[in-house]
C-alpha cells in the first residue's frame, strides 16, 4: 500500500522503500554523514581538477571552485561539532586541494582570494 506521496515500504530486497531508507539514515551518526558528504565533496573536486584519471580531459576549474567553496563552508560550520580527531585530515584535504587549484589555475588567485579562502584564511604553498 502507497502513502499520500505514493511511497511504500520495501518493495523487495533490491528496491526499497523511502521509509525503509528513511529509517537506515536515522540510524548513521551526523559525524558519518558530515565526513561522507567532505570526501564526495574531495573527491568530486579532485576529479574536476584533473587530478583522476583521465586528468586533462576532466579539468574544469569552474566546476572545483564550487565545490572547495562548499567543502571550506562544510568543514569550517561543522569542525567543532565533528571534532578535531575527524575536522584534521578534512582540513588536510581541503588545503592540498585549494594548493591544486591555485597551481592549476592559469592566474592564480591572491592569497585569500581562492576557493573556500574566506573560510580558512590565506593558503601558501
Amino acid at each position: 500500500m502507497s502513502d499520500a506521496t505514493g511511497t511504500t515500504g520495501t518493495t523487495d530486497e533490491n528496491n526499497p522503500g523511502f521509509d525503509d531508507m528513511t529509517r537506515d539514515i536515522a540510524d548513521v551518526p551526523a559525524v558519518e554523514v558530515i565526513t561522507t558528504v567532505a570526501v564526495h565533496l574531495m573527491s568530486a573536486a579532485a576529479v574536476n581538477l584533473g587530478l583522476a584519471e583521465g586528468g586533462e580531459e576532466q579539468k574544469d576549474l569552474d566546476e572545483a571552485r564550487k565545490l572547495i567553496q562548499a567543502l571550506a563552508g562544510l568543514i569550517t560550520a561543522s569542525a567543532t561539532e565533528i571534532s578535531s580527531f575527524h575536522a584534521a585530515p578534512l582540513r588536510d584535504g581541503l588545503k592540498s586541494l585549494q594548493l591544486a587549484f591555485r597551481e592549476a589555475s592559469v592566474v592564480p588567485d591572491e592569497p585569500g582570494q581562492g576557493p573556500g579562502e574566506k573560510y580558512t584564511g590565506p593558503v601558501y604553498g
